[in-house]
C-alpha cells in the first residue's frame, strides 16, 4: 500500500516554471508543501525555494559572453558555481498549509 506524499520537489527549469502556479494550487488544495530551486516558484504561490539568485547567474553569464566576444576560448574559461543563494518562503502559502514560520525569521518582501 502506498502512503501519502509529504512534499513535492519541483525541478528548477523553464518547463516546470510554466506550471508553477498550477502546481501551487494543487499543493495547497492537497496540503502538500512544494519546494524548488528558483525564487520565482515561491513568488508564484509555492511554499518555498532555495537556490541560486538567478539574476546574479545572468550577470555572470553576460561576463562570460563578453570574454568570448573579446576572443577568449570557451574551453579555457573556468567553470563557476553560483556564489549567491537565497531562501524564499511564501508566507501566504505557509499559512494556507498550516505551517508556522518562526518570528525571528527575516522575510523580505517579494520583488
Amino acid at each position: 500500500m502506498r502512503g501519502r506524499d509529504e512534499a513535492i520537489l519541483a525541478f528548477a527549469d523553464g518547463f516546470t516554471l510554466s506550471f508553477a502556479k498550477r502546481l501551487a494550487e494543487f499543493s495547497i488544495a492537497q496540503k502538500i508543501p512544494t519546494i524548488s530551486g528558483w525564487a520565482s516558484f515561491a513568488q508564484r504561490g509555492n511554499l518555498m525555494s532555495y537556490g541560486p539568485v538567478v539574476d546574479e547567474c545572468y550577470r555572470r553569464l553576460a561576463i562570460y559572453v563578453d570574454k568570448i566576444h573579446k576572443g577568449a576560448t570557451p574551453a579555457d574559461l573556468p567553470v563557476e558555481l553560483p556564489t549567491k543563494v537565497e531562501l524564499v518562503i511564501n508566507l501566504k502559502t505557509a499559512k494556507a498549509l498550516g505551517i508556522t514560520i518562526p518570528q525571528g525569521c527575516y522575510c523580505a518582501p517579494t520583488r
